[in-house]
C-alpha cells in the first residue's frame, strides 16, 4: 500500500536536498498530449545529479511514496501521469541535461536523461557525427523518456530503435542504489544485459539517469523523393526494389494514405504539398549515401525501374536540401493535423511486413462495417509500424463515436493479434494499454514481468500502474 506525497514526507525530503529541488506542481506536469488523462501529484522534484535522484528514490521507498519519472511529457500512452491512488511525487529529469562526453573516434556520446533529443542530435553534428533517432517531438522529448519507451521514429529501418542505439545505462533502482552500467562497448558479455531490461520498462524498474549512445558517420550526400504508389502492396514491392538497388543507403521509407495530407491541407495550410491533387497512397523515401553516389541520379533510376514494374505513377524528387525538408515537414505535420482534427481512436501497431496490405484492407473493411468513419493510415512501413487512426466522418464530432470507441480499438487490435503483430509498436504500454498487454501479451512472459517487477521494486513505488496493473 502506497502513502501520499504529503507535507511530512516533503519536509523530510527537502532537508536532504539542495534548495529549490522540490517545486510546486505545475499544470504542465499533469497533462499528456492527447488530453485523455489528468494526473495528480504532491510535488515535483527536479534533481541536478544522479546522487540527488538516489536520495529522492531511497526516501520514497522508505516512506512508501509513489514516484512518477517525467521526461519531456510527450508520451502518448499516459505513462507520465498518475491519475488515481495516493498522490505521487513527480521526478522530473529536466535539470539533468548535460552531455557528459562525446567521443567521435569511438562513435559514442554519454548524455544525461534530461537531454532533449534535438540537443543530442546537435551535439553529434558538432563533431561531424549523427545520432539518427528522429521523431516529431524531438524538440521536447528527452533521452530518459525515449529510453523508457524504447522509442523508434523514422530511422528504425536503417539504424534501429533506442535499444540498438544504446551501449550502456546509468540507473537508480527502487532502493536508491545506482546501477553503474555506462559502458561504451559494442561487445560486453558479462552476464545478464540489464540495459535491455531497463530500456522499454517505462520507469517501472528504475530511473534512467544517463546513457551511452551510439553515433554514426554522417552520410556524405542525402536525398528524398515523394512517389505515388497504387497500393500498400506496391509500396512493399517498391521497398524491396529500393533495397536491392541501394541497400543500407535507405534511411527512411514512410507510407502515407491520402487522408493524412488532406487533413494537413485542412488545418495546416501553410505546409507545402508535393502534389496538386493528393493521391490515395504515396511513399516518402529518404536516402543517405556515400560521396560517390548522387541521390538525385539514384532516385531517378529507381523511379524509372519502379514505373516499368507498375509500382509508381508519379513522383517528385528533391532537388536540394530545402525541398527534402519540405517533404519531411509534410510527413511530420500529419500527427499534429490528426490532433487538431480529433481522433476517435489512435492505434500504434506493427505487423509482419508481408501482412501489411492484408491488414490494411481487412481493418478498413471491419471499421467501415461499424459506422461512417475516416481512416488515416501512415507510418514507418519499412519496419512494419503503422499508425492506423480513426476519425469522425466529415461534419461529425468525435463525441458522437464515444459509444463505439472501445469496439473500434478492439476491432483493430484483434486483427493485429490475428496477424501475430503488436498492439504497441513504439509508444509503449503506459496506463492506456495495460488491459491490452494482459489480453494480447504472452501469459508466461507477463508472469515473468511481474516477477521482475516484484524483485526490483517490491513496494511498487516506481511509476505505479504503468505497464503492469496495480
Amino acid at each position: 500500500m502506497l502513502n501520499p506525497c504529503d507535507s511530512g514526507f516533503l519536509d523530510a525530503l527537502e532537508a536532504a536536498l539542495p534548495a529549490r529541488t522540490l517545486r510546486p506542481v505545475e499544470d504542465r506536469y499533469l497533462r499528456e498530449p492527447r488530453g485523455r488523462y489528468l494526473g495528480q501529484a504532491g510535488a515535483v522534484a527536479c534533481p541536478a545529479s544522479t546522487a540527488e535522484v538516489a536520495t529522492i528514490v531511497k526516501a520514497a521507498q522508505v516512506a512508501r511514496v509513489g514516484v512518477v519519472p517525467y521526461g519531456g511529457g510527450t508520451g502518448l500512452v499516459g505513462g507520465q501521469v498518475m491519475t488515481a491512488g495516493p498522490a505521487p511525487l513527480i521526478l522530473s529529469l529536466e535539470r539533468m541535461n548535460r552531455v557528459r562526453a562525446v567521443e567521435p573516434a569511438g562513435n559514442v556520446m554519454v548524455a544525461e536523461a534530461g537531454c532533449i533529443l534535438a540537443d543530442v542530435q546537435n551535439a553529434a553534428a558538432d563533431v561531424d557525427r549523427l545520432f539518427p533517432l528522429s521523431l516529431g517531438s524531438e524538440g521536447s522529448a528527452r533521452i530518459g523518456g525515449l529510453l523508457g519507451t524504447n522509442a523508434g521514429g523514422t530511422g528504425v529501418l536503417r539504424w534501429g530503435n533506442m535499444r540498438e542505439l544504446t551501449l550502456g545505462l546509468e540507473v537508480v533502482l527502487a532502493d536508491g542504489s545506482v546501477l553503474n552500467g555506462l559502458k561504451r562497448l559494442r561487445k560486453n558479455n558479462m552476464g545478464y544485459d540489464l540495459r535491455h531490461l531497463m530500456i522499454g520498462s517505462e520507469g517501472t524498474l528504475g530511473v534512467i539517469t544517463a546513457a551511452s549512445l551510439r553515433l554514426f558517420q554522417r552520410p556524405a550526400r542525402t536525398g528524398a523523393a515523394m512517389l505515388v504508389v497504387p497500393s500498400p502492396e506496391a509500396a512493399l514491392k517498391l521497398l524491396a526494389l529500393a533495397q536491392a538497388r541501394l541497400g543500407e543507403g535507405i534511411s527512411g521509407f514512410e507510407l502515407m494514405a491520402g487522408q493524412g495530407p488532406r487533413f494537413v491541407a485542412e488545418v495546416l495550410p501553410q505546409v507545402r504539398q508535393p502534389f496538386a491533387d493528393v493521391p490515395d497512397w504515396m511513399v516518402l523515401i529518404d536516402l543517405g549515401l556515400i560521396a560517390a553516389l548522387d541521390p538525385v541520379v539514384e532516385l531517378e533510376a529507381l523511379f524509372e525501374a519502379a514505373a516499368e514494374d507498375g509500382l509508381v505513377s508519379d513522383g517528385v524528387i528533391a532537388s536540394n536540401e530545402a525541398q527534402r525538408a519540405q517533404f519531411w515537414a509534410l510527413r511530420e505535420a500529419i500527427p499534429e493535423a490528426n490532433r487538431l482534427i480529433g481522433a476517435v481512436a489512435s492505434h500504434d501497431v506493427s505487423v509482419p511486413l508481408a501482412a501489411i496490405p492484408d491488414f490494411i484492407e481487412r481493418a478498413t473493411a471491419a471499421l467501415t462495417a461499424l459506422g461512417d468513419m475516416r481512416i488515416n493510415c501512415f507510418g514507418h512501413v519499412g519496419d512494419g509500424n503503422l499508425h492506423f487512426n480513426v476519425f469522425p466522418a466529415q461534419g461529425r464530432d468525435r463525441a458522437e463515436y464515444e459509444p463505439i470507441r472501445a469496439q473500434v480499438i478492439e476491432t483493430v487490435h484483434d486483427l493485429v493479434a490475428d496477424f501475430d503483430g503488436s498492439v504497441s509498436a513504439e509508444h509503449g504500454i503506459g496506463r492506456l494499454k495495460t488491459d491490452d498487454l494482459e489480453r494480447y501479451g504472452d501469459q508466461v512472459g507477463l508472469a515473468v514481468m511481474r516477477q521482475i517487477k516484484a524483485a526490483l521494486d517490491p513496494h511498487g513505488i516506481l511509476n505505479p500502474g504503468v505497464v503492469l496493473r496495480d
